[in-house]
């Protein structure tokens, strides 16, 4: 089948169902808003009390089906027949791999804990073929209408990418070159440079001088990572900052296997380190195989230099890891 053959039966999906009369497998609740802050280090005191809303954020959370899928849990829920169709579709055309690329969400009204959340996803859109470092394939997006009762409280958008991976691509026969002299090695790519603000200058203005520094609201004292134009405590915009001894500990961690960019080593270790002033940050772990990197391991800040103009704090173990020779 030509591309535009191919393209015109997936477009036909275009505005069929995802899923049908989804209802949420517990009503919003306070044990579930409790953990999302905790894992997200929010602590915002509109989340807590008797008269408690749950995080904006959290819109997805209350649609997800859990290992057991949203089948069983009403009736008439679970995933539509045409879903599963386009996704089968694009399969035998040789885009068998997913990953997901984004996500947008719009909030019409906040949640409170007692909600009973229905929604219906449909399949928003189909793109044109695609071409990526990941492969060629489709973006594939879906709209979520979540509702408590008739009212509509927000609206999910999940974009995915369904693509044949590029190094699963059969080259065209070509002729034995002739032999030629070994070319230089290209130069790496340099990594993303860091987006900088005036919210987050002061952060990288002590990154340049090998300081790790901390916002403190200066009302309530609470620290906080990353900077942010006020304080999640308090709401206070008044701030200075403060040096962080360098020294913490793996809250959790993530192996990066795929996507491969070019500068960067893979696999490598992604860790979300909690420093000893209580705040946690997102980093690189080095000097450490990504597969000795464990959750508890003490670790302490380092400036590493990638090129003349980026700098950046990445921590490494403060001890030898067990199983790494010295």
């Amino acid at each position: 089948m030509d591309d535009d053959g191919l393209y015109a039966r997936l477009r036909a999906y275009e505005g069929l169902p995802a899923v049908v009369a989804g209802v949420g497998r517990d009503p919003v609740n306070a044990p579930m808003i409790r953990h999302w802050c905790e894992a997200m280090g929010d602590r915002n005191p509109a989340y807590t009390g008797p008269d408690a809303i749950a995080p904006p954020t959290m819109l997805q959370a209350w649609t997800m089906g859990g290992l057991g899928g949203l089948d069983g849990v009403s009736p008439h829920a679970g995933r539509a027949q045409a879903y599963d169709e386009l996704l089968a579709l694009l399969d035998e055309a040789g885009c068998t791999s997913v990953v997901a690329t984004d996500c947008e969400q719009e909030y019409l009204r906040p949640l409170r804990p007692g909600d009973e959340v229905g929604f219906d996803t449909v399949i928003e859109s189909v793109s044109g073929r695609k071409t990526t470092k990941l492969g060629t394939g489709y973006f594939v997006t879906t709209r979520t209408d979540v509702r408590v009762g008739a009212e509509l409280v927000g609206t999910h958008r999940f974009r995915i990418l369904k693509y044949a991976p590029a190094h699963n691509r059969s080259p065209e026969p070509e002729p034995e070159p002739e032999p030629e002299p070994k070319p230089k090695p290209e130069p790496r790519e340099l990594r993303p440079r860091p987006v900088v603000n005036r919210d987050n200058a002061g952060f990288w203005e002590g990154v340049r001088d090998h300081r790790l520094l901390l916002q403190r609201c200066t009302p309530c004292g609470v620290l906080r990572f990353p900077w942010l134009p006020g304080c999640n405590a308090c709401g206070s915009p008044d701030w200075d900052a403060v040096e962080a001894s360098g020294e913490g500990t793996v809250f959790s961690y993530v192996v990066m296997h795929h996507p491969q960019f070019p500068a960067f080593e893979g696999p490598f270790a992604v860790v979300l380190v909690e420093l000893a002033e209580g705040v946690r940050m997102v980093s690189d772990v080095i000097g450490v195989p990504y597969d000795k990197v464990r959750i508890g391991m003490p670790v302490r800040v380092r400036f590493e230099s990638y090129d003349e103009e980026l700098t950046l704090p990445v921590f490494e173990p403060s001890e030898t890891p067990e199983g790494v020779g010295a």
